[in-house]
């Protein structure tokens, strides 16, 4: 009965919820500062979170992704999508944008995905938007700069991250966003 008593009192139990708290955040900064996974396990799977392709509807996909052997080893780290010069690139995914600028003479930008460990980048893009906006899912983030392609034609590179290792941005789309044939309805079956 002791015990009971103390627990309704004010005091014990906002003591009691501050400790519960504070164990919470410890444990958060210990998952944070967590290692990476040694080499041979798979990453964690990428969730099918996007809302919209980055360009149009459903661009043609220039060139796919081809992840490197290694960090520094040959590859292509994100998809090329056909878009003409002037198009607006489209935040695939609700986040906050960390990086709008100029990288080798190319314009990009990089969003951190709200709720998870991940980044999207788009160039070669004139931004719209400056580091530390919110933007939602389908938000104009920039438009498709006339040079600074490294596509045959004019493209939008599609980039995807999580921490440093890159990942196919495909990963991010639902089924529905990547079927390209036609809407077919199927039967009513009546019992």
């Amino acid at each position: 009965m002791r015990t009971r008593r103390h627990l309704r009192h004010p005091h014990t139990a906002l003591a009691l919820v501050v400790a519960l708290f504070l164990t919470l955040l410890t444990c958060a900064a210990e998952a944070a500062d967590a290692p990476p996974p040694p080499p041979g396990v798979p990453p964690p799977p990428v969730p099918a979170m996007a809302r919209t392709w980055p360009v149009g509807s459903h661009p043609l996909v220039l060139r796919g992704w081809e992840p490197p052997a290694t960090l520094y080893a040959r590859g292509h780290r994100g998809v090329d999508l056909a878009t003409p010069a002037g198009a607006p690139v489209r935040a695939v995914a609700a986040g906050r944008v960390s990086f709008a600028g100029r990288v080798a003479g190319r314009g990009v930008v990089s969003v951190e995905l709200t709720g998870t460990d991940l980044r999207t980048t788009y160039e070669p893009v004139t931004t719209t938007v400056k580091k530390g906006d919110e933007v939602a899912a389908g938000e104009v983030v920039g438009t498709v700069e006339i040079t600074g392609s490294h596509c045959a034609t004019s493209c939008v590179h599609w980039g995807l991250l999580r921490g440093e290792v890159y990942l196919d941005p495909l990963g991010l789309l639902p089924p529905w966003l990547l079927n390209r044939g036609p809407s077919r309805l199927l039967p009513v079956l009546s019992f």
